[in-house]
């Protein structure tokens, strides 16, 4: 059974059968027990009465009946019957069996072969009355449920009955909780690669299936959103391929009719342009994947300086660096991130370059400036999208390739960190990229 309708049906109706069956089990065996105890209780209340009857007097015609018992006889010790109730004149005893030894109490069950009615019989011994000693017998029939087949097979048709019941109810009820579920299911059978717009229906009952549903809309929006910034990217990066590969084999093909050393040094150019792409590109995908580089505690401010020293500059730059800004994480990928805000600023910058790094609480802080045209305040979140186009003063005419400050916003999260682009200080013009970074807690 691969249906979860059908297991829990199965599993409810089983459970509830086993119930069932145990009390059936308790019921058959108990009842005719319960019953049996009560008529014999009956029985010897009416035999006890009667002997009391008895004691100081004869009884002139029938006995009357006592505790509703109808059936009463007084049988002497020779065995005749000397008193008897209406149903039972001239009749013979309803038992022989009598009290023995210290009893003064039989308890014996008589089928009549006249009738297909058992009898319970209780009879009391009275050596003192005024028929001299007697046994004071009072019977009650017997209760079908004592012995007849029909308490076992009520039982039994009554638990069918039930455990139909009890199916029937789980198989539906079940059905209407996973209606939703399968309407979710459908639904998200129709969707395609091609469409993920589509959402599925969210009940009302708020439930655990309509927090199913909300869940699975989410996931379906994340997902459009990773579809359409993979075909956007896609898009892009061929966009951005296109480029230097039509320039590179327009120079090649002008200089191989025409050879001349300017024209294979512009297209070397476009292939060096052409590399940094391609490796900007395998390293997004490296920090799209999630997997975490090794880490270890480094110095921001020695990488800081070891960044300006080895990177030549365009610009004359200004360092204050703070010694201790200890951080935990990977040289290779944070070497990455200062290079690329370094670049940025000696790119756009006019005349000069400011590099600050310093403790801030808990983080530390790296702020790189340059006095260029500067980022419009509702575009600074726009740079750090993948192959963004701005106006013209800081496009990617000066040869960027719209990948260096997504990447390093990319590497400043997978450090937990953030960076941001900010107001300039004073009354300097420019963009101002702050990078933050959680100082390493290492052991004393």
């Amino acid at each position: 059974m691969r249906s979860i309708r059908a297991r829990m049906t199965f599993s409810a109706v089983a459970g509830f059968g086993v119930i069932l069956l145990i009390g059936v089990v308790v019921v058959w065996l108990t009842v005719p027990a319960w019953v049996q105890g009560q008529l014999t209780d009956k029985a010897d209340k009416a035999s006890r009465r009667l002997t009391t009857l008895i004691d100081d007097a004869r009884i002139s015609g029938p006995i009357p009946p006592l505790e509703d018992v109808l059936l009463l006889q007084v049988v002497d010790s020779a065995g005749k019957v000397v008193a008897a109730s209406s149903l039972l004149e001239g009749k013979a005893p309803m038992t022989t069996a009598r009290p023995e030894g210290g009893d003064s109490r039989v308890t014996r069950r008589v089928c009549p072969p006249s009738t297909d009615t058992c009898l319970v019989v209780v009879g009391t011994s009275n050596r003192a009355t005024a028929y001299g000693s007697v046994v004071a017998y009072a019977a009650v029939r017997e209760s079908f449920v004592v012995n007849s087949p029909i308490l076992p097979l009520s039982l039994l048709a009554a638990s069918i009955l039930l455990l139909a019941l009890m199916g029937w109810a789980t198989w539906v009820g079940v059905g209407r909780v996973l209606a939703p579920v399968e309407r979710i299911r459908s639904g998200l059978e129709q969707i395609s690669a091609h469409d993920l717009s589509e959402r599925m229906p969210v009940p009302d009952t708020g439930d655990e299936v309509s927090q199913l549903a909300v869940t699975v809309n989410d996931t379906l929006a994340r997902l459009e959103d990773a579809v359409d910034r993979h075909r956007r990217f896609v898009s892009d990066a061929s966009h951005e391929l296109r480029t230097p590969l039509t320039a590179m084999l327009v120079r090649l093909e002008a200089g191989a009719a025409n050879p001349d050393r300017q024209t294979f040094a512009e297209a070397l150019g476009d292939a060096h342009r052409l590399s940094a792409i391609v490796r900007d590109l395998l390293l997004m995908a490296r920090l799209d994947s999630g997997v975490r580089p090794p880490e270890e505690p480094l110095d921001l401010g020695e990488l800081v300086l070891a960044e300006l020293d080895r990177r030549p500059a365009r610009l004359p730059v200004t360092a204050d660096v703070e010694p201790g800004l200890t951080v935990l994480g990977n040289r290779l990928r944070l070497d990455r991130l200062l290079a690329n805000l370094l670049s940025n600023a000696d790119r756009y910058g006019e005349t000069a370059v400011t590099v600050r790094a310093h403790r801030d609480g808990a983080e530390a802080v790296v702020e790189v400036a340059d006095d260029g045209p500067g980022i419009p305040e509702d575009q600074r979140e726009q740079v750090f999208r993948r192959f963004t186009r701005l106006d013209r003063g800081r496009s990617r005419d000066q040869g960027g390739s719209g990948l260096g400050l997504p990447i390093s916003r990319d590497i400043a999260t997978a450090h937990g960190g953030t960076l941001h682009v900010e107001d300039a200080e004073g009354a300097v013009t420019g963009a101002r990229l702050v990078l933050r970074l959680p100082l390493a807690d290492l052991p004393r």
